[in-house]
């Protein structure tokens, strides 16, 4: 695991839900589960603050670190444990945009956040999405200042070409159908070991922890591949459905020895009341998982 993508995990499935900062050897100590120097923590905590990802505060002679609106933690976990169960509103969401060619590293930048956020590509410079964003697009163009180069538009239809052909062209849901296929072979044998091994209680806290930060690290590339459609958009018998599923026995599963290592590890800062979420850390998906 890389450094920087591992602490995105770290943060958003843990840090959050317990004040949101952390002590840096708190940090480290953790890290170290999945074979990340104390070298590496430090550096990749330094690019982070100097790319505004990461924010430091200094109590007494301890360094305590937390996630920038930037790094945008809990969008991403809240696009991780939502479910896929909205009906389409029969709106396309349609950004264009034109950069000067100085401008090229943001137009790189929006293009890749756009993705994120779940749009596919139409053109070059035009991106659609089924899903309704506008808040969050209009924020990124608010943040970036590029309200001279960028277009958003809903449409009820596209006069020239049919859904099904929209889709086709923005995004290659074989290829992500594939990679959840992938997580399922990966994570299904997992699965039978690990509830084999808790009902003769021979997993450790430990154990869980990592088993637990794996999982979700691998589920949460899925961010950047399936756009998230809206149920009677998705193509039928969608195997997302299946992986998100076997995700949710798995995270369950481990759910309580995980979060009890991670409190034995953690430190938060000293100097203000900690507001903990501990019901949501063992749970994010909810009080009832559909």
């Amino acid at each position: 695991m890389k450094p920087r993508s591992l602490m995105f995990t770290l943060y958003g499935e843990y840090i959050k839900y317990y004040g949101g900062e952390i002590w840096v050897g708190s940090l480290i100590e953790l890290m170290k589960q999945f074979g990340v120097s104390e070298s590496s923590v430090r550096g990749a905590i330094f690019r982070m603050v100097q790319n505004n990802l990461l924010e430091v505060r200094k109590v007494g002679k301890k360094s305590y670190y937390s996630a920038t609106s930037q790094g945008r933690v809990d969008e991403g976990v809240s696009r991780v444990y939502a479910t896929q169960n909205h009906m389409w509103d029969q709106k396309w969401r349609i950004l264009t945009y034109s950069f000067p060619e100085e401008k090229r590293e943001i137009r790189n930048k929006i293009r890749k956040e756009l993705i994120w956020t779940g749009f596919g590509n139409l053109t070059n410079s035009t991106l659609v999405t089924p899903n309704p964003v506008e808040d969050q697009v209009k924020e990124m163009i608010r943040v970036y200042g590029i309200e001279e180069y960028a277009f958003l538009f809903t449409s009820s239809s596209i006069v020239t070409h049919d859904n099904q052909s929209i889709i086709d062209i923005g995004w290659d849901l074989n290829m992500v159908r594939d990679e959840y296929q992938t997580f399922i072979d990966k994570f299904t044998p997992k699965f039978e070991e690990l509830r084999e091994r808790a009902l003769n209680n021979t997993l450790k806290d430990e154990e869980c922890f990592i088993e637990r930060t794996v999982l979700v690290h691998e589920y949460r590339k899925f961010l950047f591949q399936d756009p998230g459609f809206p149920r009677d958009l998705l193509p039928e018998g969608w195997i997302g459905i299946k992986a998100r599923e076997l995700f949710w026995n798995i995270h369950q599963l481990l759910s309580i020895p995980s979060i009890r290592y991670f409190e034995s590890v953690f430190e938060g800062v000293p100097d203000r009341e900690i507001h903990i979420e501990r019901d949501k850390a063992l749970n994010p998906f909810g009080e009832i998982y559909i």
